[in-house]
């Protein structure tokens, strides 16, 4: 007999697509728990129950299982290393004019609106478009208003945010020339199409919390998704420990370029 939380679990995934087996299940459930418990629902299917019918709850709700913490320019040793050597060396094998770029799991927008400040300002000759998904529909709101807390922008340099924020009461809005090459939309990595013929996705501080096989289907179809000689930028806890596994071959610490031979 299955207890409550797989119960649970199968009622998230017949309404949201969102399969909670997929995620590593102590870490998801703990996260969950605690959720549960704060509202004072001692199982989980007076929980759920409750989700159905209170908005703010389940909004709560799916933004904690979708796990948002993102800032802008996070690790700036890595993103120094994809200005300086990665975003050239990319250049150098492209053969159409214009870059595209996913970000996934792009959270509340910071990750997209760092690589639009860098290409816009250190490779200004660059058309481009930036495809920023993510599985939380209330974060890509966010990401699409572009206003942010002071402490988001801390790692951004002060001539960057002068040129492409406005600060308004300790609020830093993202000027609207930023936004213009970002798409943002809805993708759930372990059930939606992914794009095609990209030459940078940069998914990072996501993979960890799924399952082994969840990180392998997710890992072979971010290869398929990129065109030959593409990278994939992954963030600082998440090694591919097998890259050639995936037709990848390390570039830089937590960048892979894909090659097939």
């Amino acid at each position: 007999m299955k207890d409550d939380y797989h119960v649970f679990a199968g009622h998230v995934l017949g309404k949201t697509g969102i399969d909670l087996k997929l995620y590593k299940e102590r870490q998801m459930k703990r996260r969950i728990t605690s959720l549960r418990n704060k509202h004072g629902y001692h199982n989980f299917t007076a929980y759920f129950n409750a989700l159905e019918t209170n908005k703010d709850l389940w909004e709560e709700f799916v933004d904690r299982i979708t796990i948002n913490v993102s800032e802008f320019f996070r690790n700036p040793k890595r993103w120094l290393v994809l200005k300086e050597k990665i975003l050239p060396a990319l250049l150098k094998t492209k053969q159409t004019s214009t870059l595209t770029i996913w970000s996934a799991a792009c959270s509340t927008g910071e990750e997209p609106y760092s690589i639009a400040m860098i290409l816009k300002e250190y490779f200004p000759h660059i058309n481009f478009q930036i495809i920023a998904t993510d599985l939380d529909e209330k974060a890509l709101e966010k990401a699409a208003l572009g206003v942010y807390q002071e402490q988001a922008v801390k790692e951004v340099p002060d001539f960057l945010k002068e040129k492409y924020f406005t600060e308004k009461e300790k609020l830093f809005p993202v000027k609207p020339e930023l936004k213009q090459n970002i798409t943002f939309k809805k993708h759930n990595l372990l059930k939606d199409v992914y794009p095609q013929n990209t030459d940078l996705i940069i998914c990072r501080n996501v993979l960890i919390y799924f399952t082994d096989d969840a990180k392998e289907y997710i890992y072979n179809h971010f290869a398929s998704s990129l065109r030959n000689e593409g990278i994939l930028f992954v963030g600082s806890t998440e090694q591919i420990f097998h890259p050639a596994k995936y037709h990848f071959r390390i570039m830089d610490t937590f960048f892979y370029q894909k090659v097939y031979r």
